[in-house]
């Protein structure tokens, strides 16, 4: 195709637009109905291959993109992805999510509930930034697990991956609809259908469905055009949330933080639990690797000063919101603009929901952006149909895999309400977070070929009782919130296991550009906190996570086990020159 890549005597040319078998369904696995059948009857066998083996470095960045069979453009700096930091977190969170939360869980302690989110969110911000310098690609996390944890980890973590895409943009649209009829002066439910469905399902939303529409057609035109948009709007919206942060604090009433903690200790990592949301979209970034002229330098940048300025500003906002009203009286729809018009500034409550509407659209189109490369990368690794893989020649970028996500949240976005969303979406981002930290520790503590087999048992079991302290300590937290008996067994487990891992096993990888501090320790905390702030969600979002799971397991043992077995088993390019041609790529090389 002509491509910067390298791979036009390769790649046999072919039309973008097409619809055979082959395109879906390569595999031999499913070639006719025998040779699916052989698969089936291999699954046992074909699962092991798949639990144990492991991709490596130069062939996420060389390999699996033949897959698109065009690159995407590198035309992207540091500037471009830390105004995609802002455009990609600053949206219905903080405007929605924060009235909600402060009103039925934390009261003005929400501002305690946003640090504490801040702090865990950027424990993973570490995480994915050493991951994205050495492993520049568009999958994210789903190649960095592929990479440490091996194809079922990924597949897990994919799964949650497009339900966080699928969900994340759904919630955001039907926010963006709040903040409209807002704008129009009207209530909030005016511009949606009422209908005799199920409560949390029952207002369709036709609006969040054309705002879904729109944002998708622009990601897909260009790359570089979405980010000129991207900047201009976060721009706007930046000025908007200045003056939240100082008419707020003008008019502030420091009788309305009392009491504090209304709800208790409780309600707090609650409230942090659910408004984990406003910092989703960070991971974003990472996925932009491809197109950005130099990882090594502006990832970090981008990724860690967006997300510091973030944290500073929505703690900010959230305590300006509690100074100006009484926590009992704050909207849940639409939190700052009633705030402002309860205030005496009702002219401010437009400026409020025209920033709050821009936030939100920045959101949509970065998000438009990153969650089309997240899919096109798990289908160049055929985990669904490769089809979805491919990259239009002319705009540089993954239509296809758009598609996919805009026509799944459009349609999720026409039927469920916010609070229904934005729980199951935590679920799913917390999980995707924690495991990112643990594949960080195995990727400083293993390598293949070189660890002695004593090292690797040691550093399984530790983790696990990592992970098992942290469940243990969060469990006890949902169980007796006021106790702390339990805390004198599951902290000191959790230190210890992170001390014996520091104490009794040398890395055996050190990055070349940029890493994590204080390993093993920030991660371990990021594995705790996670977990923790996991286990301060309600059962309903376990139920709905857990649904969601069995669905991907019955669509993984049927289909893509059997994909990427195949795949796996294809020739492949000479391991020297997929390092040639990774470092060619950007990555700085195994």
């Amino acid at each position: 195709m002509g491509s910067a890549g390298g791979w036009s005597d390769e790649v046999p040319q072919k039309a973008y637009w097409r619809w055979s078998k082959q395109d879906f369904f390569p595999e031999e696995s499913f070639q006719n109905w025998g040779t699916y059948r052989d698969a089936l009857s291999q699954a046992h066998l074909r699962f092991v291959d798949r639990l144990l083996s492991r991709s490596d470095d130069a062939n996420e960045v060389v390999e699996l993109r033949k897959q698109s069979e065009n690159d995407m453009k590198r035309c992207l700096n540091w500037w471009d992805l830390t105004w995609f930091g802002f455009g990609s977190v600053i949206g219905a969170g903080i405007f929605v999510l924060t009235g909600q939360e402060a009103h039925f869980h934390a009261g003005p302690a929400i501002v305690l509930s946003y640090l504490a989110s801040g702090l865990s969110a950027m424990l993973s911000v570490f995480c994915y930034t050493e991951f994205a310098i050495e492993i520049p690609v568009a999958g994210g996390s789903f190649a960095y697990l592929r990479v440490e944890l091996g194809d079922f980890a990924a597949f897990i973590t994919a799964g949650n991956i497009l339900l966080e895409s699928i969900l994340g943009s759904a919630a955001v649209a039907r926010a963006w609809t709040s903040y409209f009829t807002s704008l129009l002066n009207r209530p909030s439910d005016s511009l949606r259908i009422h209908t005799n469905l199920k409560e949390g399902y029952n207002l369709l939303d036709p609006i969040a469905v054309a705002v879904l529409a729109i944002a998708s057609s622009i990601a897909m035109a260009s790359a570089r055009k979405t980010s000129l948009l991207n900047w201009i709007a976060s721009a706007v919206n930046t000025v908007v949330i200045l003056f939240v942060i100082i008419a707020g604090f003008a008019h502030a009433e420091t009788a309305n933080l009392k009491p504090f903690l209304p709800f208790g200790a409780k309600g707090v990592f609650q409230a942090a639990a659910i408004v984990y949301f406003a910092y989703g979209g960070f991971d974003s970034i990472a996925t932009m690797a491809e197109e950005t002229k130099n990882p090594s330098r502006d990832i970090p940048l981008g990724l860690l000063g967006s997300m510091s300025i973030i944290t500073v500003i929505y703690c900010l906002m959230a305590l300006s919101l509690s100074m100006m009203q009484k926590y009992t009286d704050i909207d849940r729809d639409a939190a700052y603009s009633v705030a402002f018009q309860s205030v005496g500034m009702k002219w401010a409550k437009y400026l409020v929901a025209v920033g709050a509407l821009k936030g939100m659209t920045t959101v949509l189109l970065v998000g438009a952006l990153a969650q089309a490369r997240y899919t096109a990368h798990i289908a160049r690794a055929h985990m669904i149909p490769p089809w979805f893989a491919l990259v239009h020649p002319k705009t540089g970028t993954p239509i296809n895999a758009t598609l996919l996500i805009t026509i799944c949240s459009a349609f999720i976005a026409l039927f469920s309400s916010l609070d229904v969303l934005a729980s199951l979406l935590s679920v799913s981002t917390l999980f995707i977070f924690m495991m990112m930290a643990v594949a960080l520790l195995v990727r400083r503590y293993y390598v293949r070929g070189i660890t002695p087999r004593p090292n690797l048992l040691k550093l399984v079991g530790l983790l696990l009782l990592i992970i098992a302290s942290s469940m243990a300590t969060s469990a006890y937290w949902g169980m007796s919130p006021n106790g702390w008996i339990g805390y004198t067994v599951t902290v000191p487990l959790w230190f210890l296991a992170t001390l014996g891992i520091s104490v009794a096993l040398p890395q055996q990888r050190t990055p070349k550009v940029w890493g994590v501090p204080l390993v093993p320790w920030l991660p371990s905390l990021s594995i705790a906190t996670n977990l923790f702030l996991m286990g301060s969600l309600g059962a309903d979002a376990f139920i709905r996570f857990g649904l969601c799971t069995v669905v991907m397991l019955v669509y993984y043992f049927f289909f893509g086990l059997h994909a990427t077995y195949d795949m796996a088993h294809e020739p492949k390019m000479p391991e020297s020159m997929k390092v040639t041609e990774a470092k060619r790529m950007g990555s700085p090389g195994p």
